[in-house]
């Protein structure tokens, strides 16, 4: 299993001379100013570029002829935006469950460190994880859960079904 963690913050524009948020928007990211995952997703592929995350193949379904099933690769793509309220040391941390709960590989813990300029009121920051040979004991629901500080933020369900071909 490989993976990998791309891209530094990338702060919002135009930039600004000090940290306090002012904005009138009650229920808007605006006004709750945290972290927010934008995009959480299980892809075929995923890239950075310069911080723009690029996707192939988003995917909630496996199809298996014969199970136990393993898929040969697949990635995990977040992005993440971060206020300055998220700084300091974080522990992210991926754990890939069946639908009792139970992992289906080791769980993965990213250190993740938020610091921003002064003149910034966020920053955003992709995430790629590549698996490969991710295997599937039965048919049923997956969840991917993705976790800061031992709080789930997001779940990606995964569904992975048995087909049997024609006779």
């Amino acid at each position: 299993m490989t993976w990998t963690i791309s891209s530094p913050i990338y702060a919002g524009w135009p930039p600004r001379k000090q940290k306090i948020l002012r904005a009138n928007c009650p229920g808007s990211w605006l006004a709750i100013a945290r972290m927010n995952i934008q995009v959480a997703v299980l892809c075929d592929a995923a890239t950075d570029d310069n911080g723009k995350l690029n996707l192939l193949g988003a995917f909630d379904t496996i199809y298996a002829r014969e199970l136990p099933a393993t898929h040969p690769q697949c990635a995990v793509a977040l992005r993440v935006t971060f206020s300055s309220e998220d700084e300091g040391k974080r522990q992210m941390k991926l754990n890939f469950v069946d639908a009792d709960g139970r992992a289906i590989m080791p769980p993965i813990e990213i250190p993740v460190e938020v610091t921003l300029p002064g003149d910034m009121h966020f920053g955003t920051r992709n995430y790629i994880l590549n698996i490969q040979q991710l295997k599937f004991e039965e048919p049923g629901l997956y969840s991917l859960d993705v976790m800061f500080d031992e709080k789930v933020q997001a779940s990606i369900p995964l569904l992975v079904r048995h087909i049997t071909p024609p006779i």
